[in-house]
């Protein structure tokens, strides 16, 4: 329903988180192929852009600890207006900047919409049951994970034909659209808000000495971090083993990408009729099935592109049936801390990539590279077996606890 003032009162459509949380990943990674032009137009080293990307994932990392508790408190229609439009007037910043420090500075406060991600985890909990809120998230991922694969692509032709600050020009105009997408078509669905700030952190214990809570948050944190570490040395171990160019790594990485697709598909399908750990340990499984294979095939000698690339997509398929359960779990633990819970697992998974990512960059060298990446992939979705594991040895032992929509 649409009140006379043309705000929403009920929940909103599906469409509109799925356009929240894409927007969110696309914003992270559309402008990458813009980095070396914008290095050369403000005169520095191509380093100080780069802070472009990882100072942004640091502060999405730490906003996603203040905003998922802010909805819980406000709600999560105000808390989502106020990223939108700071995101909105970071972009014109980063738009019009002339210098690197006053564009990075635009850039970090850009991070707000991150917020869409972890506030549309929240509000699709708020909505539904545990099972249903998988199988939402599941076809949430399967059309966020186009994201990734087409936005460098578009921010490339958008440098090619208009410089690389039409991005940030189309980040403004996104900016203002999902400010007035969210003000028509999300209603306010926290319908029990903490009565202060007081009672809300009073709270915070009974969700931090959850261990159900962390068995999920790690297996979340885990999962995507085997994804990080292969993104980062994809590239190096793509041409070193294999003569690949840059566009030739783009298509390899794309395979984990579309693996996670269909394995999003698939749990769109399924987690309304099974459980949120199984779902959760046949995608762990699944994960570390493709990494024995590929290591095996190393071992073998049997390195080609095809194994190789082929073995990693089990690992998006695998994320693709782990993450909606997992994610969906972490915010049934304690339903009216649902955004704190989502907060929470989204940053903790921001610090498990980071620590990948340079573990990754540190280790890797052109004898290693080949298998190495992918003993650490394995190590990293083992860890996220084992947590999902950890879930089922307390339901076991505890039962399935009952949450409601």
């Amino acid at each position: 329903m649409v009140t006379e003032a043309g705000a929403r009162r009920g929940p909103p459509h599906l469409a509109t988180l799925i356009i929240l949380t894409g927007v969110s990943i696309l914003t992270l990674n559309m402008f990458l192929p813009s980095l070396q032009h914008m290095a050369e137009d403000f005169g520095v080293e191509y380093a100080v852009v780069n802070l472009a990307v990882a100072g942004y994932l640091l502060v999405t990392g730490v906003l996603q600890i203040i905003l998922g508790p802010l909805s819980d408190r406000y709600g999560r229609r105000p808390v989502l207006l106020w990223a939108m439009a700071i995101f909105a007037v970071a972009s014109l910043g980063c738009w019009l900047a002339q210098d690197i420090w006053v564009f990075l500075g635009f850039r970090l406060v850009q991070a707000a919409v991150i917020g869409g991600t972890a506030i549309s985890r929240a509000v699709v909990r708020d909505m539904v049951s545990d099972r249903e809120a998988a199988a939402m998230l599941g076809q949430i991922g399967m059309v966020m994970a186009l994201a990734p694969m087409l936005g460098p692509g578009f921010g490339g032709l958008l440098d090619e034909f208009f410089g690389w600050r039409a991005s940030f020009a189309f980040f403004t105009l996104l900016g203002c659209g999902l400010f007035v997408l969210v003000w028509r078509d999300l209603g306010e669905t926290n319908t029990a808000p903490s009565a202060t700030f007081a009672a809300q952190f009073r709270a915070y214990p009974d969700l931090l000495r959850s261990r159900r809570f962390w068995g999920y948050a790690l297996c979340v944190a885990f999962s995507v971090g085997a994804f990080y570490a292969f993104i980062t040395g994809a590239a190096f171990v793509g041409e070193v083993a294999f003569g690949l160019g840059p566009a030739q790594v783009g298509i390899g990485i794309g395979s984990i990408t579309g693996g996670f697709a269909f394995g999003n598909f698939l749990s769109g399908r399924l987690a309304r009729r099974y459980g949120l750990t199984t779902m959760m340990i046949l995608g762990r499984l699944m994960a570390c099935f493709g990494l024995v294979m590929g290591l095996l095939f190393v071992a073998l000698d049997v390195v080609t592109v095809w194994t190789y690339f082929g073995s990693v997509m089990f690992v998006g398929l695998g994320n693709g049936l782990t993450l909606p359960s997992a994610n969906a779990g972490t915010m049934s633990v304690r339903p009216h801390l649902a955004g704190s819970a989502s907060g929470l697992a989204g940053a903790l998974m921001v610090v498990g990539g980071a620590v990948l990512t340079t573990l990754t960059t540190s280790v890797l060298t052109q004898e290693n590279g080949v298998w190495l990446l992918l003993a650490i992939m394995l190590v990293s979705a083992v860890l996220g077996l084992l947590a999902a594991l950890y879930v089922r040895w307390i339901d076991m032992r505890e039962g399935v606890p009952t949450t409601e929509a």
